[in-house]
């Protein structure tokens, strides 16, 4: 039975029939009907011998599992017993990554409220489509970012809290606050399938959806990819760019460290590619999470400096361009875990890693999970073919309130909205955004790979790749390309890259059509954003 008396996100799940299918096959992804995640995963931890480990690093502070475990009590308290919040409610959380996030985060979940984290960078009109969609009761918010929220807030009467998470000198902040508080925290006797967190995707299609995840799901997430492809230790220390507000950040910076018993490090300042380099070699760091193209800007300083203890390098957010995964591997001679994930799945689906990796393939549909390659109608294309990806798996897609739940959830499978091709080995290899796949005088050409080639010249330091209307052809392949220093952008360059293409795939593929610019449009999680170079 639900512990959450505030319905407001159980009424607001899709239809039944709109529901993913969910396959618990593996012994490990089979729960109690009870089930409180940082229960599971925070104050079993003394159990599991991680008690006196360290689980959060900063510059200035370094918190065991038992602290982290005292302080998340503390602010529970003051989230039930000061702002009478019950189960239910939603809490949006605001700021970059940190400990105090971190503690936050944790406590929302542990007293039974519902997390709704947000992007730092978002501005009042952003935060106040999420205010509208999640109708939060209380907000905690790191005291430097308070002015966006506080406009946000101004017509939004729902929104009646909002305390600083940071300030431990400002009182009624939340570190004044729970100080005065005891530990010792029950916490929430949570039903597996009550709602824990919800997830606003990183629009790089448009306006973003709320993704709802339950307690099981993190909980199955955590028995899924970390255990059989990841394969932390306690020894672990990890560090990463994604935000804990973006389902690849949350996952990798929190979720799994505390299923292996490892630790995180957070930085003072978001990290640029050289200081995440430093950062690296300084703490010791292990493990390390970012997107692709963080990954090429590290490489120079990565050749130079190296990364003594770093054992594996995870790539997800967006496509992992193979010149991108070699010229990593060239620096660090670390083979990079690629995987691709989803908002919607909660983290990674498909992916490899050390020896099963191959050559231009994501890799193969992580244990839990089952992905085909499928035409239009839902059917299974041939290998070799390329299709539309399809997933079911121990987690899926449920939004709130959002009517293209329909357009995700087909007869139970996931269709994140990729087109894939499937190599008789059972390889993935991706080709492009469903919606970006290229079709050109009847030759499919994914964005993608076109990138792939354009990076492996020496003058271009990051590229994007549309298909662009076009009478004759119905589209053409154009190319937006930003050059390194020192390199002209002018015809002659076009002609040199547009050689470079087809002498490196099929000539059929080449950009057409070439536009210089200083810097492509990203999201704040560092997604390539074509729907906006298509407008441009």
């Amino acid at each position: 039975m639900s512990a959450q008396t505030d319905r407001f996100v159980h009424d607001r799940l899709p239809p039944r029939n709109q529901w993913p299918q969910l396959r618990y096959d593996l012994a490990e992804l089979r729960f109690p009907d009870r089930l409180n995640l940082v229960e599971e995963l925070l104050d079993k931890g003394a159990g599991k011998g991680f008690g006196e480990r360290a689980l959060l690093r900063s510059s200035r502070i370094t918190l065991t599992y038992s602290d982290v475990r005292e302080r998340v009590d503390r602010i529970c308290r003051v989230l039930t017993e000061d702002l009478g919040l019950v189960p239910g409610n939603r809490v949006l959380l605001r700021g970059g990554n940190s400990v105090g996030l971190s503690l936050a985060w944790l406590a929302v979940v542990k007293a039974g409220l519902v997390a709704v984290a947000t992007m730092p960078l978002l501005r009042a009109r952003e935060l106040g489509d999420i205010i509208d969609k999640a109708q939060p009761a209380a907000a905690l918010c790191d005291a430097k970012l308070l002015e966006e929220l506080e406009l946000a807030r101004k017509d939004r009467p729902v929104l009646a809290t909002v305390i600083p998470f940071n300030a431990p000198d400002q009182p009624g902040s939340l570190a004044a606050r729970a100080a005065q508080k005891d530990g010792g925290f029950a916490p929430c006797p949570t039903a597996a399938d009550d709602i824990a967190m919800m997830a606003f995707t990183s629009g790089t299609t448009g306006k973003p959806k709320a993704a709802v995840h339950t307690h099981r799901d993190v909980l199955a997430a955590c028995e899924a990819w970390p255990r059989h492809v990841l394969r932390a230790t306690p020894d672990d220390i990890v560090v990463g760019s994604p935000p804990l507000a973006f389902t690849f950040g949350l996952g990798g910076l929190l979720m799994f460290p505390m299923w292996a018993g490892a630790s995180v490090y957070f930085p003072d300042a978001p990290y640029t590619p050289e200081s995440m380099v430093r950062t690296i070699n300084e703490t010791g760091a292990t493990i390390c999470y970012t997107a692709p193209t963080f990954y090429r800007q590290m490489a120079p300083f990565a050749r130079e400096h190296g990364v003594r203890h770093l054992r594996i390098s995870v790539s997800a957010g967006e496509g992992l361009p193979d010149a991108t995964r070699q010229l990593w591997k060239q620096a660090t001679g670390l083979e990079m875990l690629d995987g691709i994930g989803a908002t919607e799945m909660f983290h990674i689906f498909i992916s490899a890693a050390g020896d099963d990796v191959r050559p231009g393939a994501i890799g193969k549909a992580v244990p839990g999970y089952i992905a085909k390659v499928v035409d239009d109608d839902g059917n299974e294309v041939p290998r070799g073919t390329i299709g539309k990806l399809a997933v079911i798996g121990p987690t899926g897609c449920k939004y709130l309130d959002d009517p293209r739940q329909a357009n995700y959830v087909k007869d139970g499978w996931n269709y994140p909205g990729d087109a894939f091709m499937q190599d008789e080995d059972g390889y993935f290899f991706y080709q492009a955004r469903a919606d970006d796949m290229i079709i050109t005088s009847g030759y499919n050409v994914g964005g993608p790979e076109v990138e792939d080639a354009l990076l492996r010249h020496p003058a271009v330091a990051e590229c994007g790749v549309i298909g662009k209307p076009d009478e004759e052809r119905g589209m053409i392949v154009k190319a937006f390309c930003v050059l390194k220093p020192g390199h002209s952008a002018d015809a002659a360059m076009a002609k040199a890259l547009q050689d470079h293409v087809k002498a490196s795939i099929a000539p059929f593929k080449y950009p057409r059509e070439i536009e210089f610019v200083a810097g492509l449009p990203r999201t704040e999680t560092g997604k390539l954003q074509r729907f906006k170079l298509r407008q441009s």
